[in-house]
């Protein structure tokens, strides 16, 4: 194990091939699960700046619109200005692009923001192709393999060492199954590990996978060593890393098996740190099913869960405290096409109609 990489040794890994369940191995380190994604990178020209502009970090998600209604707009996660190139009218954007992308075959007029503020706008734009780069393996310390798998490994083929479609499934300190992580699991090199007799290390290609970010790092330390045991762990977060924390709830949520309370529950709301989308989802889930819980992370999927079978039987109530800071931050934000948006009055509409009577305090 690398040194960047102590402190996951809790949790436990198994590869496990998708399309029939058969699991070819299991151990409790991997090497190359962190890592910086591959980011899409755009140059506006005409940049047009509204109010301050775009600053360095622009913030976690940044939308762009096209002009043209006929194009849908599209998301960068991680967004980030590289600034402006020097003797020209151009802005660098790089972000993580959503799974839409552009719209194939537009490049004309985008107006930019990031779904509190408009951040300004350019007459066209072009995206710009990263440089090819080798990706980085997949390695699996000190592997129990199962017995398909050493038969695949002495057979050595290519075609016996392509694994095909696999995930990577995770589980916590505790034993829990938390996420999983999709791979092309093809074979590049094997060797017998330190780590125990009859135990490889086992070394896959990651040109198909897609690594967790650097970033949130720390929140996966966090959840591998177990789920937390109070409300608001996640409130000193900033965005991107709140919505990281979120990823993980909600991947956990969909692998444990759900109780719901009885009619009749009144929840309670810690309404002090909902000051961005991610917050309110982390806050509501918390509310209904403790450190932790999960009770959607958009407005569609809030509904879902008021539907029943994510702890929530109706009617029920919520007392929701201070939820001053909420209106103040979620009233006026924006949708993904730009226009104006009241995301509190949305939110306790959506659970007016799911039968949960909220009172704000």
């Amino acid at each position: 194990m690398q040194e960047d990489e102590k402190g996951l040794g809790s949790a436990l890994y198994a590869l496990t091939e998708t399309e029939h369940g058969h699991v070819w191995g299991v151990c409790a380190e991997v090497e190359g699960l962190f890592g910086e994604p591959r980011r899409g990178t755009y140059e506006l020209f005409g940049w047009v700046p509204e109010g301050s502009g775009v600053p360095a970090w622009a913030g976690s998600r940044v939308w762009l619109v096209p002009e043209e209604e006929a194009f849908e707009a599209w998301l960068l996660e991680d967004a980030e200005s590289l600034g402006q190139p020097s003797g020209t009218d151009s802005l660098v954007l790089t972000g993580l692009d959503d799974h839409e992308g552009p719209p194939e075959g537009y490049r004309g007029p985008v107006r930019v923001h990031d779904g509190h503020r408009r951040l300004g706008s350019c007459r066209e734009f072009t995206r710009i192709l990263p440089p090819d780069r080798m990706p980085a393996p997949i390695v699996l310390r000190g592997l129990a393999h199962s017995d398909q798998l050493r038969a695949a490994l002495t057979k050595g083929t290519r075609r016996a060492l392509d694994l095909d479609e696999a995930a990577l499934e995770i589980r916590d300190g505790r034993g829990e199954p938390l996420t999983d992580r999709l791979l092309q699991a093809t074979i590049s090199g094997w060797r017998p590990s330190s780590y125990g007799a009859d135990l490889i290390d086992l070394e896959l290609d990651g040109g198909r996978f897609t690594p967790v970010p650097e970033y949130a790092r720390p929140i996966w330390e966090r959840w591998l060593a177990g789920p937390p045991t109070a409300v608001n762990a996640w409130a000193d977060l900033d965005t991107r890393r709140r919505g990281a924390w979120h990823d993980l709830v909600r991947d956990r949520a969909f692998r444990r098996t759900r109780r719901d309370r009885p009619a009749g529950h009144v929840h309670e709301l810690d309404g002090r740190y909902i000051t961005d989308e991610p917050a309110l989802h982390l806050a509501l889930g918390e509310a209904v099913n403790g450190p932790g819980g999960y009770f959607g992370g958009c407005l569609s999927a809030v509904t879902d869960c008021l539907r029943g079978n994510f702890g929530y039987t109706a009617p029920g109530a919520l007392l929701w405290r201070d939820a001053a800071t909420a209106r103040e931050h979620l009233s006026r934000t924006l949708t993904p096409d730009g226009r104006p948006y009241d995301l509190f009055t949305a939110v306790l509409e959506t659970l007016a109609e799911g039968g949960m009577d909220v009172t704000l305090a």
